[in-house]
């Protein structure tokens, strides 16, 4: 399955299937997972073993998904980017890993796990899998180089209407404080919280729709409707694919986003530990490392797997290292992003 036909299914499955098992295969592991991510090439070693995929579950949004399963849906294990890792531990629906049972767990990149919410005295709470980094995307043909070299292209009234921003709290806002000069959100003051959203409502009337899946987007700019958007590297892969002319600018004067997730192994889970324990070993193999590049655009956190992809292709992807500022999406404190989603959803209904 190509990236578009992937991505473009795990959407309608999400939408069309929020609280239940949208691909029903193995049913003594549910993972609960972003739309498209269920893709035998990122667990090959586990399809070999149990003769069938996992029972998926998908989700399109981060925030939707810790609702439904603080709600009281039922999964094995589930994919949440970091920044959400703490409200799962703080509301008691996970338990750590055992990390004996995890064979390449020391391959992974020690930046990926260097906090006390992933791991601390009481064990290993999340797996990071994957990373990638959110950019502007933009339609080579009409829109010049020069004018996506600043931040300001979303402020450009020559791009009024013809403008998407993600409809996600974190990546906005990683948006909105790269343009006001905030390169760590851990400890926002209310001064630069402020200057965010200022600059949000600023942005606000450019925009045409705010794209809450990469297959959503493709279609916005592959119709004409949109020439600039703040977008993951899966988005931008996904129109490559189909020839439209797409660039990545993570080199922006003021900066990128980059942000990694992982998975959460649920408290009182209904299915099989032993296969949750398999489900993570296939993605740690490292043969996960090119189905996630080729199908996704991301990059693997796996160091050891990571190092067999040719740094040529890393590059092609857009998930080669880079000399620039980075606004590192990690762990925040709760309260703030709450007051982030929040306000975001004001300057979304216009106030």
């Amino acid at each position: 399955m190509n990236t578009k036909t992937k991505l473009m299914l795990g959407a309608v499955f999400a939408l069309a299937l929020p609280m239940t098992a949208a691909h029903a295969a193995d049913p003594e592991l549910i993972v609960f997972d972003w739309a498209g991510f269920e893709d035998e090439s990122l667990i090959k070693a586990y399809v070999e073993k149990h003769g069938q995929m996992p029972t998926y579950a998908l989700y399109g949004d981060d925030d939707e998904a810790f609702q439904k399963v603080s709600s009281g849906f039922k999964a094995d294990v589930a994919h949440p980017c970091s920044q959400m890792v703490s409200k799962y531990r703080d509301a008691g629906l996970i338990e750590p890993w055992d990390v004996s049972r995890i064979p390449n767990f020391g391959e992974i990149a020690p930046r990926f796990l260097d906090s006390p919410i992933f791991k601390d005295d009481t064990g290993v709470w999340y797996i990071p899998t994957d990373f990638a980094y959110t950019a502007i995307a933009w339609n080579t043909t009409d829109v010049p180089e020069a004018d996506v070299a600043s931040l300001d292209v979303f402020l450009n009234p020559k791009y009024t209407g013809r403008i998407s921003l993600p409809d996600n709290t974190d990546d906005i806002w990683s948006l909105a404080l790269l343009a006001t000069g905030v390169t760590d959100w851990t400890n926002l003051t209310e001064e630069q919280f402020q200057a965010g959203a200022a600059w949000l409502r600023a942005a606000h009337p450019n925009v045409v729709a705010y794209w809450s899946d990469p297959s959503e987007l493709s279609q916005l700019m592959a119709g004409g409707q949109v020439q600039v958007s703040w977008s993951w590297n899966d988005g931008v892969a996904l129109m490559r694919a189909e020839g439209f002319p797409v660039g990545f600018q993570r080199q922006a004067k003021e900066g990128a986003a980059t942000w990694f997730c992982g998975y959460v192994n649920f408290k009182d889970s209904p299915g099989s530990e032993d296969k949750a324990y398999d489900f993570i070993n296939a993605w740690l193999d490292h043969g996960s490392a090119r189905g996630l590049l080729d199908g996704f655009g991301y990059a693997h956190t796996n160091t050891v797997a990571l190092a067999t992809i040719p740094d040529a292709d890393l590059v092609a992807a857009d998930v080669s290292p880079i000399d620039t500022t980075l606004l590192s999406q990690t762990p925040i404190d709760p309260a703030m992003r709450d007051r982030m989603l929040k306000e975001f959803e004001n300057i979304k209904a216009g106030f």
